[in-house]
């Protein structure tokens, strides 16, 4: 995309999404480049890319395929320069990761860490190698050889796999054999061969390497052979028809089965591959110009190296960070009275997951209490959450669970999960054709005094007790009787969608979400004609939305200062002389994953904070059940704006978002260094806030 430095065209208006995305996975990119990262971490950065790269593909990439062959004719052209355009822009960021992790391999070397492979080993070393070999990883092996007359087999995106060219006699085969690393660790630590070292690793696909003649047992004889990793992407769209009821699981497995087998839209294969080798594989696995097909090193899937090995060495990772204590909660006996005393805001993973674990386990325990209902869009893999839910069956009460069959990615989880729900007893309900359930509530119902009395939850990040400690995320728990009332009537609405509501408090998508959001926009706009101060801080994974876009150049055209904290994309263009000049755009890639949705308004001295579920996606607005919910309490309103103010000046993790997304760090001048995510814990830990760069 070339630099905008006007809006003279209608599509200038908006950076396409597919690049502003790669600029987002440049600034993980950038963490595994950072020096002042710790190197360990900065391995685990290269997974985080890769891993971020392959959904990418499976999503975004998928969908602009689709465009090119079913969307409009008029613009075809236009969606395969785009096409291009991605391609050019993943090679480049693929050569930066491969240099990154050369660079890594020097670094952990001068801390004693080998990463060696199947040529660098002694004899020692190899005896280790082959004994393992023989008792670990051939028991998991079924290579299969690539005859012309046969059908080629069936390649899966989760999985890497060794191309093999074996050589006998004359004769050259080729054969494929699936590295098993959904059971075997992707890295096996060796004995050491010289005192310096402190670990030595060596990746399971070199293992086959070095014992590849053990592999065909024996039976067909070789020469010699070459093996090269080669991976695929596929696309990761499921097709589903329309019908809530129980065989929505059955159709969900079906679709899980077509993913598996959709089509590929990038192939990655190693650069040191023979061309006739390549071009027997692109004419057997049936490759067309729209794939991407990426030479790269001699590893791949490096989303295995989210995983590398915690050799021991402080310094080598980042610290941990306890979590908080919340003391209002310390204080009380029981959570509900603590909730019923003042509303309680959480912020994730500086305050401990528990408190929501057991404001659900209590209440599956309380006589009191007779109801709950909870939204599930991704939980953990052993979820106490879900713990609880069963144990409030079994206490006699009524619990209903929405759970979300098309979480994407998470689909086969949630389904065991609903099976798990249903046969003990929970209500579970599957969602609404075409809207995705992606609201975080709970609502708990309560007999006190004779009357029903509510307890909510509405939040920002999923009851996942593991992503819980890696994404920062808001919860907010409250005993205010209207909220609780609304979002008693979004439960109604997902159960009976021919219910409709009016919501006193809660914006909720696709209802309310885009007139609220735009009627507070519009407030702003009001107060910045009328010469009173106007300003808004909204902060969310991605910005993409025109419509919102086109309404907040609207505000920075009137005056009002518009301030935005993106983690992801953002098709905003900012900075642009009589459309956006009052808008500036920052993004925040650090330690733990930014992931809260706050969207806060100046309103002439009387702050308006909202936290929830919704992106300002068209999807998000439109297209799901979203959930977002005002903060009144005075104390959580002020932690909300301590806490953007911090990230508002952090100049050692954020980057300025550009009208190109360059990804330049903010700078820092002779301000002294200011790391939001460590002055936040800081400031959480003790209520004092770091001195803020001067305007």
């Amino acid at each position: 995309m070339a630099p905008i430095e006007g809006v003279s065209r209608e599509e200038d208006r908006w950076y396409p999404r597919e690049l502003s995305w790669l600029a987002f996975n440049e600034r993980v990119l950038q963490e595994a480049e950072d020096p002042e990262v710790p190197v360990v971490q900065r391995v685990r950065y290269l997974g985080i890319f890769s891993n971020n790269l392959d959904e990418f593909f499976r999503v975004r990439v998928a969908d602009v395929r689709r465009l090119i062959a079913f969307g409009d004719p008029d613009k075809r052209e236009d969606y395969k320069a785009l096409l291009a355009e991605i391609q050019q822009r993943v090679r480049e960021l693929e050569q930066r990761f491969d240099k990154a992790y050369r660079n890594l391999l020097r670094v952990l070397r001068e801390h004693g860490i080998y990463l060696v492979d199947e040529k660098q080993l002694d004899a020692e070393q190899s005896q280790f190698i082959e004994e393992f070999f023989a008792q670990q990883v051939l028991p998991e092996l079924e290579p299969v050889l690539l005859e012309d007359k046969r059908p080629i087999p069936h390649l899966t995106d989760e999985s890497i796999y060794l191309a093999v060219q074996i050589l006998s006699g004359e004769e050259r085969r080729y054969a494929m054999i699936e590295i098993p690393t959904q059971r075997l660790d992707r890295f096996i630590e060796i004995p050491r061969k010289k005192k310096r070292q402190k670990k030595v690793y060596i990746v399971l696909d070199n293992i086959i390497r070095h014992c590849m003649n053990r592999v065909f047992r024996g039976v067909i004889p070789i020469d010699s052979s070459e093996s090269y990793t080669i991976k695929f992407t596929r696309d990761a769209e499921l097709a589903l028809d329309e019908g809530i009821s129980q065989s929505l699981i059955d159709k969900m497995t079906s679709s899980l089965k077509r993913r598996k087998r959709g089509d590929p839209v990038r192939f990655i294969y190693d650069s040191s591959m023979p061309e006739a080798m390549l071009e027997y594989l692109t004419r057997r696995f049936n490759l067309s110009k729209y794939d991407h097909m990426a030479p790269g090193g001699r590893y791949h899937n490096s989303k295995d190296f989210m995983g590398f090995p915690n050799v021991g060495a402080p310094e080598l990772e980042v610290a941990p960070l306890p979590p908080i204590a919340v003391p209002a909660l310390s204080r009380c006996v029981n959570i509900f009275s603590c909730i019923r005393d003042a509303d309680v805001l959480l912020y994730y993973p500086y305050h401990s997951f528990s408190h929501i674990t057991e404001f659900v386990q209590t209440a599956a325990i309380d006589p009191q209490v007779y109801d709950i209902k909870i939204c599930l869009y991704r939980v953990a893999s052993n979820s106490r959450i879900i713990d609880a839910l069963l144990n409030a069956v079994a206490n006699n009460k009524r619990v209903t669970a929405v759970v979300e069959l098309q979480a994407r990615f998470d689909e086969e989880a949630n389904i065991s999960w609903a099976r798990r729900l249903t046969d003990g007893g929970v209500n579970v309900i599957f969602g609404i054709p075409g809207l995705k359930v992606h609201g975080k509530l709970i609502l708990i119902s309560r007999r006190e005094d004779g009357e029903t009395r509510y307890y909510s939850h509405v939040g920002t990040g999923n009851f996942n007790e593991k992503t819980a400690r890696l994404y920062t995320d808001f919860s907010l728990l409250t005993y205010n009787q209207e909220i609780g009332a609304d979002i008693a009537n979004v439960f109604d609405f997902v159960q009976y969608t021919y219910h409709r509501h009016e919501y006193r408090h809660l914006l909720v998508s696709p209802h309310s979400s885009r007139p609220g959001l735009v009627a507070l926009i519009d407030r702003e706009i009001e107060h910045a004609l009328a010469g009173r101060t106007a300003r808004m801080m909204l902060k969310c994974n991605n910005l993409v939305d025109v419509q919102l876009i086109n309404k907040l150049y609207e505000a920075s055209r009137a005056g009002v200062d518009v301030r935005l904290i993106i983690r992801g994309m953002c098709s905003l263009v900012p900075g642009v002389k009589g459309t956006s000049e009052n808008i500036r755009v920052i993004s925040i890639v650090d330690r733990f994953l930014e992931h809260p949705r706050v969207y806060s308004f100046f309103n002439n001295g009387d702050p308006i904070y909202y936290i929830g579920s919704a992106d300002l996606m068209t999807r998000n607005i439109d297209f799901r059940v979203e959930v977002c919910c005002p903060v009144y309490d005075p104390a959580a309103k002020q932690v909300i704006q301590d806490i953007l103010d911090q990230q508002w000046h952090d100049n050692v993790k954020a980057r300025l978002i550009d009208a190109t997304q360059s990804n330049a760090r903010v700078e820092r001048g002779k301000n002294a260094p200011l790391r939001s995510q460590t002055t936040i814990y800081r400031y959480l830990s003790d209520g004092k806030l770091p001195r803020y760069p001067q305007p």
